[in-house]
């Protein structure tokens, strides 16, 4: 575990993006694929529908657009940026990272630091904690963080556990000095005993991919349901209420709660555990599913630009993903 405070000067979130592909898949193109009702798939996920990328479209794509509305809102040229930070368990290649593409496609100055972060759902709560103590070391600077992912390339589409829940989408955010938004203080929580619950089997060192492995479908991601909520339940809720406890924070306290985008009756029940009411939880959930490591960054930007936060809100961010993962954020405006 790594628990993190704020430190004097160091950068806040400047500016917020996202983006989400164009292809829009409801719960009856859903109910054709898997023979569940578009009904029974609502009342288990409260999803309504998901977008998934076009075959043209690969995660550095949903990356830049996102990337690029941060900047814009941020008031700062890709130029001037130290950093290009990007979350995805899904990257465009497995060499090179993805955050490459990204930096060269937004025109980042020759120099600027690209590196990928992977930690599945919970990716951007770990790239936002590990960005922001880089500036904070340096001098000066600013830096994109993106948490971004293409899951439709790899669910199995006869799957019933799977491919209901997950959309593809990307959200960004500006990192500097001088910001409205700042963190206050990180925890990040690593369970590798359990990292057998989500997971992709092949196409890694340990088990290349072969005609075997594809014909076995074993790059197809794959989810233990059950065991993921009894990971919620054992160690998410507990672990939120210690790390608000140890910055002295009430549930009642926190004016927006911003869950990762899971599926809409885990949301429900973690925000109900933890005391927190129903009209201060941030949704995207039925519009766009699970979009993994976007999740989180989609849905602050969703709050952002509604107007709903105002100066001297708490914003609690909680993420939780493979690994197994968990990444909470606490943020002041």
């Amino acid at each position: 575990m790594i628990t993190c405070g704020a430190v004097t000067g160091s950068p806040g979130i400047l500016g917020t993006g996202s983006y989400v592909p164009s292809r829009v898949i409801d719960n009856k193109d859903i109910s054709e694929l898997i023979g569940v009702s578009e009904e029974a798939i609502w009342r288990k996920t409260m999803i309504r529908e998901r977008r998934w990328a076009k075959p043209e479209e690969a995660t550095s794509d949903l990356a830049v657009a996102a990337a690029r509305q941060a900047l814009e809102q941020a008031g700062i040229s890709a130029s001037r940026l130290s950093a290009v930070v990007v979350a995805t368990s899904t990257p465009d290649y497995p060499q090179p990272p993805t955050a490459s593409v990204v930096a060269d496609e937004l025109g980042a100055g020759h120099g600027t630091a690209a590196f990928d972060v992977n930690t599945v759902c919970s990716g951007f709560t770990y790239a936002l904690s590990v960005t922001e103590r880089l500036l904070a070391g340096a001098d000066e600077g600013y830096a994109v963080v993106v948490g971004a992912d293409v899951y439709s390339r790899i669910l199995d589409p006869t799957d019933r556990r799977t491919v209901l829940l997950f959309g593809d989408g990307a959200g960004a955010v500006v990192l500097g000095p001088g910001a409205p938004a700042r963190l206050l203080s990180t925890r990040l929580d690593g369970f590798g005993s359990a990292r057998e619950l989500i997971q992709v089997r092949a196409g890694g060192s340990r088990l290349p991919t072969t005609e075997e492995t594809l014909r076995e479908g074993l790059h197809h991601f794959t989810m233990d349901g059950r065991g993921v909520t009894e990971f919620i339940d054992s160690v998410v809720v507990p672990g939120i209420r210690k790390f608000l406890a140890d910055n002295g924070v009430h549930p009642g306290d926190i004016a927006h709660f911003v869950p990762h985008q899971a599926n809409g009756r885990i949301m429900e029940s973690l925000a109900r555990r933890l005391d927190i009411p129903e009209d201060r939880v941030a949704s995207t959930v039925t519009r766009y599913a699970n979009t993994g490591a976007a999740s989180v960054p989609i849905t602050l930007d969703h709050l952002s630009r509604s107007g709903a936060v105002a100066a001297g809100d708490l914003v609690l961010l909680a993420a939780f993903g493979g690994g197994m993962s968990m990444g909470l954020n606490l943020i002041s405006y």
